[in-house]
């Protein structure tokens, strides 16, 4: 057993660092050096990095930041050799008591199959309190023939299916944050899973940094699905319908628009996620072909009087 000094992270350590980081989010997400000087660089009480050092050398680390759902919570995510991560909670332990004393819950997110992560949680006391679900699919794949019949009906009806173009007009821009605010107050979710609040500005500076899909019905955007592109691939989130018109696959129809342009514009690969609570998106991403992946955990651990000093 390595003999582990632990201490505050500094910007020599991001080389280190960065790769053991990405390897405990299973190379979903990268973290670059670059990211985490920035990081170290912004600590504050309750956010702050701490790394585990044996034989002169960084082997593992806990990043700690505030969680925006929960304002009395701060999330510790572990990285690098398992051992190493009771000397790097216990170090974590005492920066909370003393810098952040409000705070009375941990959480940590952690996908199921990462087996030294969920085995240390449960040990040390943490409760697996939400699940979310992620799903990917592969756009050479992907079979539009199969929704024709339920575009046909739907136009037939009166609904269009088109993308935002650019400037969009203000109307659309004022119908497409309404709708955001619909899904955010009626989608499941989970603390993981609760996008942070948005002001109408932020929310059209988001937009025009993504690729949108709309539903119109008597010219009134009804429906709607963004994409972030990133490197080979798309991110597709945030698949809102109007309360007065779903049940009708709008939902199914406007992301399969979405997805055809990501194909065609020679991405080949989708991912999207949410809470497992939300049964109805996962039956449009089954339809479509996304294929789950293990769910991520999110974990929760409550901290005593005696634990906060």
């Amino acid at each position: 057993m390595p003999e582990w000094t632990v201490r505050a992270a500094c910007a020599a350590d991001a080389e280190a660092l960065a790769p053991l980081v990405s390897a405990a989010y299973l190379g979903q997400w990268i973290t670059t050096p670059e990211q985490l000087v920035a990081r170290m660089d912004a600590a504050g009480p309750n956010h702050f990095v701490l790394v585990a050092e044996a034989e002169g050398a960084v082997q593992a680390g806990v990043l700690a930041s505030g969680f925006p759902t929960a304002p009395a919570a701060v999330r510790l995510q572990w990285c690098g050799v398992p051992s190493a991560s009771t000397p790097l909670y216990l170090a974590a332990l005492s920066w909370v008591a003393t810098s952040a004393p409000d705070v009375r819950q941990l959480i940590s997110v952690v996908r199921e199959d990462h087996a030294d992560q969920v085995a240390f949680l449960t040990a040390a006391g943490f409760r697996n309190a939400h699940q979310s679900w992620g799903a990917h699919l592969a756009l050479p794949d992907l079979d539009l023939t199969r929704y024709d019949a339920l575009e046909e009906r739907l136009y037939l009806a009166g609904y269009e299916t088109e993308r935002l173009a650019w400037p969009a007009p203000a109307a659309d821009l004022a119908s497409l944050y309404r709708l955001w605010e619909q899904g955010v107050q009626d989608a499941p979710r989970n603390p993981t899973t609760t996008p942070d609040p948005l002001s109408p500005e932020t929310f059209r500076s988001q937009l025009q940094q993504e690729v949108v899909f709309l539903v119109r019905w008597k010219g009134q955007p009804v429906a709607s699905t963004r994409l972030t592109p990133t490197g080979d691939s798309v991110d597709t989130e945030h698949t809102v319908v109007d309360r007065a018109h779903r049940g009708r696959g709008l939902a199914t129809v406007v992301k399969a628009a979405s997805l055809g342009w990501a194909r065609a514009e020679g991405y080949t690969r989708a991912s999207t996620g949410g809470s497992v609570a939300n049964l109805p998106m996962l039956r449009v991403n089954q339809r479509l072909g996304y294929r789950p992946e293990p769910m991520w955990l999110t974990w929760v651990r409550p901290l005593d009087m005696t634990e906060q000093g």
